[in-house]
């Protein structure tokens, strides 16, 4: 493990941030970091009880806002999707946060419940059925439903036909239940009970589900002389009305409270986790007294309950007829720790054949069977998750020890210890994060080999099939990029592609768009590579001008065919080879092709960038052999060029009703028919490639008219990239970053960042909305937001009031094109 960056905050005499007790933090699916801090005034004597949401590409650009929690916030969790978060505190009270606008930096608080003077000790989303499982040990299968397998897995509640209902579960400290469900219009159907008769003090607690639809909780009163109890939960809605029924599960005691030489030396439990939200038969506890911890994995299994032999003579037992009872069974321990401060599960949902140990050490290499503990000397050790076996070690500023000095022997500091109070792991469980004594974040890179020395490939092999879990799941993937070196990147990419063509042709269509962001990504971490992200940003574009105008096309009467006038002209396109735009033209039924003259002018910005790009491939096809140049993998992309054809045929039409959408062309003879010219030598180059495993050289007649080109049509000159001012490139030479909330960092000269620099527009030129193709001048006056990977920058508010513009961009009104999410821009961005 090793430290990427460290963000804290500045300083300031009169009011300051201080770590809250007990201090939490989340971390998203969408690489979404939420954390508190306690703001204290030193004027009015009080303290504000704040929540952070930091993006981690940007984590100096941090959202903070007054909770209006009256007390200390005790539990954070975000929602499966990772776009709502939830806040508990120590008065009863549950708020649930939304995205403003889909806004990553903007969030309100929508709806809430509480329990009046309460403190929440435990807190989750209810489950939505939705659990996909990883096989490690068939990393090396071509199909992605081997590697990754659905697993029927009931949600904790369904409306009416089977869909997952939303809401949460809290857990108090009086031992009372409370869910909150979220009810289709908007209200919140609220119900409270008792875990059971007889109430009692609940320190810790924690929460996890089962695959039936049950819901299971872990409560401990905070001594290791008393029981761990577990209770199972069930929720239903009778007559509109939330109702609970719990249940008494088998209970367990610590096994060092058992030992006669331990039974009096760790009174306390100080930490209660399940292994992980959907696997309610493995548990963690941490037991600790003032200077030391003990950690033990416990697993809940089914055992035969032995027979009397009087009683088998009577009614001999069978097969599945022996009586079979539950009961937790240790599975590891750890020996005497230092202090365990915080600790950190894996989400990855890892399926090993069994439980057996041995089974588990033989993949003891993947990164996701790690879990975190971090100690108050400032250290962080990964153990595996069943055995408890060290995988890794980090130490910090406050312990820099070599690795096999006995802690007993090590000279203990004066003065406190700056140590992690809160910590989370990445969904990949490649990352850690951390937020320390003093509030200060700090982000760790967990090694894919897990400190252990792995060959390259091994290495390679770990990170494709992590992000090949992101591409099927639609999580985010940053945490996967902190590990790519840039000579990792085309190999990287070039598996990807392997991988994907493997898979059937209905699942490449879905994933379609998602293999081309990944691989923008991964180019951008290489100066070799980086022409090909300015491609890969135009096939996303494409893609989506492609898909949006073929969805316009109506079919002229009601009782047509099965195939969509979008169908007909790909199909039609890809028959018909002619040159010549008019013959190609008279084959398709031109009435389907009939929009409204608004509609039609309101696009003219989108079919002016299908012109001017298609004229840069082809003015650039001389230049073919520098693979540096932007657009040189369109060349040869048999499918890309096709979709132009098809765009440049629909232009054709749409501007014989109105010739003004048609693009604008700078030429220098007045009778010169522009799009024919370029359709001609558009086909001309299709031609060539449009069968992949039979791709020609262009002849030299084609590539001496390209030469031509420049001189019968002005050049345009393409808006590559937008300005990425991201942290990922930053951190490839492995030196520690240090940062500032608030204050963006003036980090320049690094060598990939230099390379963006002819692809991009310079400071104090015009900028443009990339989504809408429109200018916003030098100095927008219009409010921006921008997208937190790709810096794709578009206007916040339309200003269009057609029905089609309005459509294409709703398409983008959550995410991106590269699925990124959005984060408003100060009004006067550079």
């Amino acid at each position: 493990m090793d430290l990427a960056y460290v963000c804290e905050w500045e300083k300031k005499p009169k009011s300051n941030h201080c770590p809250s007790i007990p201090l939490v933090c989340a971390w998203s699916c969408r690489n979404l970091i939420a954390f508190t801090t306690d703001l204290r005034n030193e004027e009015e004597k009080d303290l504000t009880h704040m929540v952070h949401i930091i993006d981690t590409e940007h984590p100096w650009d941090v959202y903070s806002v007054n909770s209006g929690h009256t007390e200390v916030i005790t539990c954070l969790e975000w929602d499966q999707s990772g776009s709502r978060l939830l806040s508990a505190d120590a008065d009863g009270h549950i708020k649930c946060w939304g995205m403003t606008d889909h806004l990553a930096n903007s969030w309100e608080n929508t709806v809430g419940s509480v329990v009046e003077g309460d403190p929440v000790v435990a807190l989750s989303w209810l489950h939505n059925g939705v659990k996909l499982a990883l096989h490690v040990e068939k990393s090396g299968a071509s199909n992605f439903g081997e590697k990754f397998s659905r697993v029927k897995f009931s949600p904790s509640l369904t409306l009416f036909g089977g869909k997952p209902m939303e809401g949460w579960i809290a857990v108090t400290i009086s031992g009372l239940v409370t869910v909150s469900l979220l009810k289709p219009n908007g209200q919140v159907l609220t119900a409270t009970e008792s875990l059971c008769r007889l109430r009692c003090r609940v320190a810790l607690a924690d929460v996890a589900f089962t695959g039936g639809g049950n819901i299971v909780v872990a409560t401990s009163d905070g001594s290791s002389a008393s029981p761990v109890q577990f209770y199972k939960v069930c929720v239903s809605v009778v007559n509109e009305k939330c109702k609970i029924d719990t249940e008494i599960l088998p209970s367990l005691f610590m096994r060092c409270t058992t030992d006669p030489t331990r039974k009096d030396k760790y009174p306390a439990i100080t930490h209660l986790k399940f292994l992980a939200r959907d696997m309610s038969e493995q548990v963690l506890l941490c037991a600790s007294n003032q200077n030391n911890s003990i950690v033990e994995c416990w697993s809940l299994r089914k055992e035969g309950l032995p027979v009397n032999n009087i009683f088998q003579q009577i009614s001999p037992v069978v097969g599945d007829k022996q009586p079979m009872i539950l009961k937790w069974r240790i599975l590891s321990a750890t020996n005497d720790l230092d202090r365990v401060s915080a600790v950190a599960l894996p989400k990855l949902p890892i399926s090993l054949t069994n439980t057996d140990l041995k089974v588990a050490n033989d993949t003891k290499f993947f990164p996701g069977l790690g879990l975190a503990l971090a100690f108050h000397d400032g250290s962080v050790h990964i153990v595996h998750r069943l055995s408890l076996q060290m995988m890794a070690v980090f130490y910090g500023s406050s312990s820099q020890r070599p690795v096999d000095e006995p802690s007993l022997k090590r000279p203990r500091t004066a003065g406190p210890l700056v140590h992690f109070k809160a910590m989370q792991l990445s969904w990949t469980s490649l990352a850690l994060v951390g937020v320390d004594s003093h509030g200060k974040l700090s982000m760790l890179r967990i090694s894919p080999s897990m400190g252990h020395v792995l060959d390259m490939n091994m290495s390679l092999r770990h990170l494709l099939f992590l992000l090949e879990y992101c591409m099927v799941t639609g999580y985010d993937w940053w945490d996967i990029l902190l590990h790519v070196q840039p000579s990792m990147v085309q190999n990287l990419v070039e598996k990807l592609h392997e991988e994907y063509m493997r898979q059937n042709a209905a699942l490449q269509q879905v994933l379609a768009t998602r293999i081309v962001a990944m691989k923008a990504s991964l180019c951008k971490l290489s100066s070799s590579t980086i022409a090909r992200v300015c491609d890969y940003h135009a096939k996303l574009f494409l893609i989506a001008i492609s898909c949006t105008l073929k969805s316009l096309l109506r079919p002229h009467f009601l009782n047509t065919p099965d195939k969509s006038p979008g169908d007909r002209l790909t199909e039609i396109c890809s028959k018909i080879t002619d040159v010549d735009i008019d013959k190609v033209m008279i084959n398709l039924k031109t009435e389907e092709f009939v929009l409204e003259m608004t509609t039609l002018q309101s696009l003219q910005q989108l079919l002016q960038w299908v012109g001017d790009f298609v004229l840069y491939l082809l003015a650039s096809l001389p230049n073919q052999g520098s693979p540096v140049r932007p657009g040189h993998s369109f060349l040869r992309d048999g499918a890309s060029l096709g979709m132009f054809r098809e765009l440049m045929v629909v232009i054709r039409i749409w501007g014989l009703l109105k010739p003004s959408c048609l693009p604008v062309y700078t030429a220098t003879s007045d009778t010169q028919d522009s799009m024919s010219l370029l359709f001609r030598l558009l086909t001309k180059l299709w031609l060539c490639c449009r069968e992949e495993n039979h791709i020609t050289e262009p002849d030299d007649t084609l590539i001496d008219e390209c030469c031509l080109l420049p001189s019968q049509l002005l050049i345009p000159n393409i808006d590559w990239l937008p300005i990425n001012d991201g942290i990922i490139s930053k951190l490839q030479n492995k030196q520690l970053v240090r940062l500032q909330f608030g204050k963006a960092p003036g980090l320049v000269g690094h060598t990939v960042s230099s390379q963006f620099d002819s692809f991009v527009r310079a400071p104090g030129q015009p900028k443009i909305d990339h989504l809408r193709r429109l200018h916003l001048g030098a100095y927008p006056t219009e409010e921006c937001k921008s997208c937190t990977r790709c810096g794709c920058v578009t206007m916040l508010k339309s200003p269009n009031k057609v029905t089609a513009v309005k459509q294409w961009e709703q398409r983008w009104i959550k995410n991106c094109l590269c699925g990124g999410l959005w984060r408003k821009m100060p009004l006067s961005y550079s």
